[in-house]
């Protein structure tokens, strides 16, 4: 399975400390190189840049089209635009996600994805989890990752942990 991540995904599961479901849940995680630098780089000493930069199953890779990576920054910043683009090049079976207009851009490009929400639900079915309202209420409090209340309430009531 070729799963590749934008940068908000390894941020927030690094910041609730369940980074380690990526590698549990799809082995091996391509990222694009704007990604790296937005997360290793520029995020040194935030939550997501060791993890990042440590871990042996997290590759790095050069997107090649780079026109298309030119067409999409018009609506995307550029770690959205190159792992778009760099779905589409590896025709990758899944898109880690979260901003909207980068989940609709690949929605247009017929790429399957999934947000940080849809990896904890994911995690739970597959018995890595015990239970997902703590690490919403984490995501929201200590990440400040937005999480609408109508999905917060959908997922826990979804997956019997009631509000």
């Amino acid at each position: 399975m070729i799963v590749v991540s934008n940068a908000s995904p390894l941020v927030g599961l690094a910041a609730i400390d369940q980074f380690d479901l990526l590698r549990v849940l799809y082995g091996n995680i391509l990222i694009p190189e704007a990604v790296w630098h937005e997360v290793v780089v520029e995020g040194q000493g935030r939550p997501g840049s060791n993890e990042v930069s440590q871990a042996e199953w997290i590759a790095k890779r050069s997107v090649r089209n780079q026109p298309l990576v030119l067409a999409l920054r018009q609506d995307l910043d550029v770690g959205e635009a190159e792992a778009i683009s760099l779905t589409i090049e590896l025709n990758a079976d899944l898109l880690i996600m979260d901003e909207r207009l980068g989940r609709n851009t690949a929605r247009h490009f017929g790429l399957n994805f999934i947000g940080i929400v849809g990896v904890l639900v994911e995690a739970k079915h597959k018995g890595a989890l015990p239970r997902i309202k703590p690490c919403l209420d984490r995501l929201r409090d200590a990440a400040g990752f937005h999480i609408s209340d109508e999905l917060f309430e959908r997922v826990l009531t979804d997956e019997g942990e009631v509000v």
